[in-house]
């Protein structure tokens, strides 16, 4: 996957989203809009329903930041946990739980931060903001 652009040439970052469920992908894309933060490029989200859908955009790379739904069927914690194990240089990982009594459950999944179901539309932003700003900072340094 090439890099992705603006018309103006800016960079575009890619958001990669799983979630089975077709209303939570849609809330997620809503909430975060195209500017998650004033200090960080564009975003663009893009959805998939199905783990060997995010395997293969993830082998094809360009993926800033990975959003993992913890409820979904097949789950995202178990697919975070895979994620980090078998990825060389895997992106941030967010995972959606289904209450914020399940922060444990993303500790154990090895992602990188956790928002609670229902998606907040202040907490997430800030929340896939920081994820990037730390992804950004640490290929920075890795460079």
């Amino acid at each position: 996957m090439s890099e992705q652009t603006t018309e103006t040439g800016d960079r575009v970052l890619t958001i990669l989203l799983y979630a089975s469920d077709r209303s939570v992908r849609e809330n997620v894309r809503f909430v975060l809009g195209r500017t998650v933060a004033a200090d960080l490029p564009p975003v663009r989200v893009l959805e998939v329903a199905t783990q060997p859908a995010v395997l293969t955009q993830l082998d094809a790379g360009g993926i800033d930041l990975v959003i993992l739904d913890g409820e979904a069927v097949p789950g995202g914690m178990g697919l975070a946990r895979q994620l980090k194990d078998e990825i060389h240089e895997c992106p941030p990982i967010l995972l959606l739980t289904g209450r914020p009594d399940d922060a444990w459950l993303a500790t154990w999944s090895r992602a990188d931060g956790a928002v609670p179901h229902p998606v907040d539309p202040v907490r997430l932003p800030e929340a896939v903001a920081g994820l990037l700003r730390a992804g950004a900072a640490s290929r920075a340094g890795g460079a």
